[in-house]
């Protein structure tokens, strides 16, 4: 992968201060996700590391399906969306994990036979509540995680060190 392209896609994320509350950084990839040519560049270097190797990409709700559905069409396999608690109407497994004040929860369906090996696709690795908790919603269905795919990763909150292996294509 060129990185003059990477360094442009990059380039395009922008950052919000104090959004959604006072503190908070956030990354906006809306401006990557509207530039063609941007998106298809992290997209190959998202699939990269994985190629050939998985049946299925599970996509996490919300901005995560988006990025998960281009990785599926670009490596020609499915797409199981992992969804917060209620916007399912079978859900067949689902994992609680703790927020920072709280507990979430997210569902999927039984769209995984056993055996399946699913590439998880996020875009952002913050503090890995969310990703540890896919990876066990995955194996309840009964698939296998072959890999851990985001957008970028925000290493001061420490996420790798809970979700452990994941592909990151930009940090911050």
């Amino acid at each position: 992968m060129p990185s003059e392209a990477l360094t442009r896609a990059e380039s395009l994320i922008r950052t919000i201060p104090d959004y959604p509350e006072p503190g908070v950084m956030f990354r906006d990839i809306t401006p990557l996700l509207a530039d063609a040519s941007a998106l298809r560049t992290v997209i190959h270097a998202m699939i990269a590391p994985f190629e050939g190797s998985f049946d299925v990409v599970a996509g996490v709700e919300a901005r995560g399906f988006l990025l998960a559905g281009a990785v599926a069409m670009e490596a020609g396999v499915g797409l199981v969306p992992v969804r917060k608690a209620g916007k399912l109407p079978l859900p067949a497994a689902s994992v609680t994990y703790a927020l920072e004040y709280g507990t979430a929860t997210i569902e999927a369906h039984d769209d995984i036979a056993d055996g399946t090996r699913v590439l998880l696709v996020d875009d952002v690795l913050a503090t890995g509540g969310t990703l540890v908790a896919a990876h066990e919603l995955v194996a309840a269905l009964g698939g296998v995680v072959v890999g851990t795919a985001v957008l970028m990763e925000l290493a001061a909150l420490g996420g790798r060190e809970i979700v452990g292996d994941v592909h990151t294509v930009f940090t911050a």
